[in-house]
């Protein structure tokens, strides 16, 4: 049984241009304060809006991501935990922050004003971009069939070439 779990998913935009430092051994550290905004309406009718506003690390190879395609206004969808930090400020007073330690990280919405991205999702396991559709696959029937024969349509329900990725749910 698991001893508890610590997973933050949020959606919003980026407020500022990512920060990213480097740590003394190289490796990225890259900030970002990312914007979640929730819509209600209250008792009246009237519509309410709140934002909410994160800070979020990226560490390793997905800072350098982060760090070099966010932007100001990027829509982003984060994967992480929470985090709490305690730490003494310069007058002596102890200071708290909350922040977010990304795992994952998918950059949503167009390339409009050089930031956001296709679509392409990273992984702070070492992985390369995720594309959001399986690549295509061409089905032939079992049996050993000619590469023609498996290209027809097929009676019975068989796969065809007009099969189509978008018709795939996930």
């Amino acid at each position: 049984m698991a001893r508890g779990i610590n997973k933050v998913i949020l959606v919003g935009n980026l407020g500022d241009d990512p920060e990213t430092k480097y740590t003394q051994s190289g490796m990225a550290v890259t900030i970002v304060r990312l914007a979640t905004t929730s819509v209600r309406k209250d008792r009246d009718g009237n519509t309410q809006e709140r934002t909410e506003w994160h800070r979020v690390k990226f560490f390793g190879k997905l800072g350098e991501i982060a760090g070099e395609y966010l932007r100001k206004g990027s829509q982003c969808y984060v994967e992480g935990s929470i985090r709490y930090d305690k730490f003494t400020g310069q007058d002596g007073q102890d200071r708290y922050i909350t922040e977010i330690v990304a795992d994952e990280m998918q950059m949503l919405g167009g390339r409009a004003g050089g930031g956001g991205g296709g679509g392409e999702g990273y992984a702070d396991r070492g992985e390369r971009p995720q594309r959001s559709a399986p690549p295509r696959r061409d089905f032939a029937p079992r049996g050993g069939a000619p590469a023609a024969a498996a290209a027809a349509p097929q009676a019975g329900g068989g796969f065809t070439d007009d099969f189509a990725d978008d018709d795939i749910p996930f």
